[in-house]
Protein backbone atom coordinates (compact mmCIF):
# COMPACT_ATOMS: atom_id res chain seq x y z
CA UNK A 1 0.00 0.00 0.00
CA UNK A 2 1.52 3.38 -1.10
CA UNK A 3 2.42 5.86 1.63
CA UNK A 4 0.40 8.78 2.70
CA UNK A 5 1.81 12.07 2.20
CA UNK A 6 0.59 15.42 2.82
CA UNK A 7 2.38 18.67 1.68
CA UNK A 8 1.46 22.16 3.53
CA UNK A 9 2.57 24.85 1.19
CA UNK A 10 1.64 27.96 -0.12
CA UNK A 11 3.78 28.41 -2.75
CA UNK A 12 2.02 26.21 -5.81
CA UNK A 13 4.78 25.89 -8.12
CA UNK A 14 6.80 24.47 -4.53
CA UNK A 15 3.56 22.52 -4.26
CA UNK A 16 3.24 20.86 -7.39
CA UNK A 17 6.78 20.16 -7.94
CA UNK A 18 7.01 18.49 -4.35
CA UNK A 19 3.78 16.23 -5.15
CA UNK A 20 4.91 15.00 -8.47
CA UNK A 21 8.31 14.00 -7.53
CA UNK A 22 6.73 12.02 -4.39
CA UNK A 23 3.87 10.74 -6.58
CA UNK A 24 6.51 9.57 -8.68
CA UNK A 25 7.97 7.70 -6.04
CA UNK A 26 4.63 5.61 -5.51
CA UNK A 27 3.57 8.13 -2.76
CA UNK A 28 -0.27 9.06 -2.81
CA UNK A 29 -0.32 12.93 -1.96
CA UNK A 30 -2.49 15.37 -0.69
CA UNK A 31 -1.56 19.35 -0.74
CA UNK A 32 -2.74 21.98 1.67
CA UNK A 33 -2.40 25.93 1.03
CA UNK A 34 -1.92 26.99 4.66
CA UNK A 35 -1.96 25.55 8.14
CA UNK A 36 -5.50 25.53 8.51
CA UNK A 37 -6.21 23.14 5.98
CA UNK A 38 -3.14 20.92 6.53
CA UNK A 39 -4.36 20.46 9.99
CA UNK A 40 -8.61 19.49 8.41
CA UNK A 41 -6.34 17.48 5.84
CA UNK A 42 -4.37 15.54 8.96
CA UNK A 43 -7.58 14.51 10.12
CA UNK A 44 -9.63 13.66 7.02
CA UNK A 45 -6.56 12.16 5.00
CA UNK A 46 -4.83 10.38 7.18
CA UNK A 47 -1.48 11.01 5.79
CA UNK A 48 1.78 8.81 7.07
CA UNK A 49 4.10 11.62 7.31
CA UNK A 50 3.66 15.56 6.45
CA UNK A 51 5.80 18.12 5.03
CA UNK A 52 4.97 21.42 6.24
CA UNK A 53 6.31 24.98 5.70
CA UNK A 54 6.58 27.33 8.57
CA UNK A 55 5.76 30.56 6.50
CA UNK A 56 2.15 30.32 5.34
CA UNK A 57 -1.02 32.74 5.14
CA UNK A 58 -4.18 31.86 7.56
CA UNK A 59 -1.67 29.47 10.03
CA UNK A 60 1.82 29.63 10.12
CA UNK A 61 3.49 26.28 10.42
CA UNK A 62 4.68 26.95 13.79
CA UNK A 63 0.67 27.31 14.63
CA UNK A 64 -0.45 24.19 12.84
CA UNK A 65 1.96 22.22 14.50
CA UNK A 66 1.69 23.01 17.66
CA UNK A 67 -2.20 22.02 17.18
CA UNK A 68 -1.37 19.14 15.50
CA UNK A 69 0.96 17.68 17.94
CA UNK A 70 -1.18 19.05 21.26
CA UNK A 71 -4.27 17.23 18.77
CA UNK A 72 -4.44 13.23 20.89
CA UNK A 73 -5.69 11.97 16.80
CA UNK A 74 -2.98 13.72 15.06
CA UNK A 75 0.08 13.79 17.52
CA UNK A 76 1.68 10.50 16.19
CA UNK A 77 1.64 11.36 12.81
CA UNK A 78 5.52 12.47 11.71
CA UNK A 79 5.29 16.24 10.88
CA UNK A 80 8.79 17.00 8.79
CA UNK A 81 9.35 21.19 8.35
CA UNK A 82 10.34 21.84 5.11
CA UNK A 83 11.07 25.62 4.80
CA UNK A 84 13.40 28.53 4.00
CA UNK A 85 14.03 29.73 7.29
CA UNK A 86 17.29 28.64 8.11
CA UNK A 87 18.23 29.96 11.32
CA UNK A 88 19.42 27.31 14.10
CA UNK A 89 16.92 28.84 16.60
CA UNK A 90 13.70 27.96 13.98
CA UNK A 91 14.78 24.22 13.39
CA UNK A 92 15.57 24.29 17.44
CA UNK A 93 12.03 25.60 18.07
CA UNK A 94 9.91 23.53 15.83
CA UNK A 95 11.86 20.51 16.63
CA UNK A 96 11.31 20.89 20.24
CA UNK A 97 7.59 21.33 19.46
CA UNK A 98 7.81 17.72 18.30
CA UNK A 99 8.94 18.54 14.29
CA UNK A 100 10.38 14.99 13.32
CA UNK A 101 12.89 16.87 11.00
CA UNK A 102 13.84 19.86 9.75
CA UNK A 103 14.92 20.30 5.93
CA UNK A 104 15.69 23.61 4.92
CA UNK A 105 14.31 23.70 1.03
CA UNK A 106 17.43 25.69 -0.68
CA UNK A 107 19.63 23.44 0.43
CA UNK A 108 18.11 20.11 -1.25
CA UNK A 109 16.55 19.27 -4.17
CA UNK A 110 13.24 17.68 -4.82
CA UNK A 111 14.43 14.57 -5.15
CA UNK A 112 16.82 14.40 -2.31
CA UNK A 113 13.50 15.83 -0.29
CA UNK A 114 11.98 12.55 -1.05
CA UNK A 115 14.64 10.62 -0.45
CA UNK A 116 14.66 11.92 3.12
CA UNK A 117 10.68 11.47 3.42
CA UNK A 118 11.89 7.71 2.26
CA UNK A 119 14.31 7.01 4.83
CA UNK A 120 12.20 8.83 7.34
CA UNK A 121 9.41 6.17 6.34
CA UNK A 122 11.04 3.40 6.60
Amino acid sequence: MAKKILVVEDDKILSKMYSTKLKNAGMEVAVAGNGEEGLELMKSFGPDLVLMDLMMPKMDGFTALEKAKADPKLKSIPIVILSNLSTGADADEVLKKGAKDFIVKSNLTPGQVVERVKKLLS
